[in-house]
This record gives structure tokens, C-alpha cells and sequence, in this order.
């Protein structure tokens, strides 16, 4: 069974999380590993661990200095593990601690493909569909 966890870019799991998001979100597309850390300082980073491995990742990142806005992105599970609602619970525990943390809005650039998952937790679409690193997307928000 797999746990959810808050760590930080001092955590040895935080190298886990970068090779997993190298894996299922960047090499796919051709983004050079590393390519989308820009934001990893200033993020809050939450994986999903199953026997001492990292099987699920997302950050949230602020977007203002009251924190009172936010972007969840570079959520990734790995590909053994999909479709068994270890993103559910990824996604569950970012909302549970945005609210904690006061955050009033969250948003998303979801990619197209995806957007119906993050609609589930009360997302919603807002404007047209852009690309964004060479594939379709969605803008999403949820308030809290």
C-alpha cells in the first residue's frame, strides 16, 4: 500500500522524484532530463512511496508571495502503477494541505488527454485549449 508524503529537495526521495518525472513526463517529449526544475525550489513536493520506492509525484508551486495561489504541476505515476488511483491520492493530499497551507486557488495546465481526471476533484476548464512543450493542454482552476 502505498503512503503519501510531503519532502523536501533535501530528502533522498527528492532524486527519486526528479528520475521519475524524467521518465513518464520529459524523455517522452524529448525535454532534456532535469529540463523543468525551475520551479523545484520554492515548490512543495509530495510522492507516493511503496516499499522504500517512489511511485507517484506531484509539486505545488506558489505563485504569489502571500502563497494564497498555486499550481499544481509535474504529477507523474509510474507506468506499473497507473490506473491503480495512486494519482487520486497524490492529488487528494496536495488539496488537503493547499487548504491547510490557506491557498484559495489552485490552477492546472493540464494536458489535454488528462483533463477529465483533475475535473473529478472539482477543477475546472477556463478558456481555449494551447500547446504547451509541443502537446494540447487545458488551463484549470478549483478554488478552496
Amino acid at each position: 500500500m502505498a503512503i503519501i508524503q510531503e519532502i523536501k529537495t533535501n530528502n533522498p526521495y527528492y532524486q527519486k522524484e526528479r528520475e521519475l518525472r524524467n521518465e513518464v513526463l520529459l524523455r517522452p517529449l524529448g525535454i532534456p532530463d532535469f529540463g523543468w526544475e525551475m520551479n523545484d525550489p520554492i515548490s512543495w513536493h509530495f510522492v507516493a512511496i511503496e516499499n522504500s520506492k517512489v511511485i507517484g509525484c506531484v509539486i505545488l508551486c506558489p505563485l504569489d508571495p502571500e502563497k494564497s495561489k498555486a499550481q499544481l504541476m509535474q504529477m507523474a505515476v509510474s507506468r506499473d502503477h497507473q490506473g491503480k488511483g495512486i494519482g487520486k491520492m497524490l492529488v487528494n493530499y496536495l488539496l488537503k494541505f493547499a487548504s491547510n497551507q490557506g491557498i484559495k486557488e489552485i490552477i492546472i495546465h493540464s494536458r489535454s488527454n488528462v483533463t477529465s481526471f483533475y475535473t473529478q476533484f472539482g477543477f475546472k476548464v477556463a478558456g481555449d485549449e494551447f500547446e504547451e512543450v509541443g502537446i494540447k493542454h487545458h488551463y484549470l482552476s478549483t478554488s478552496l
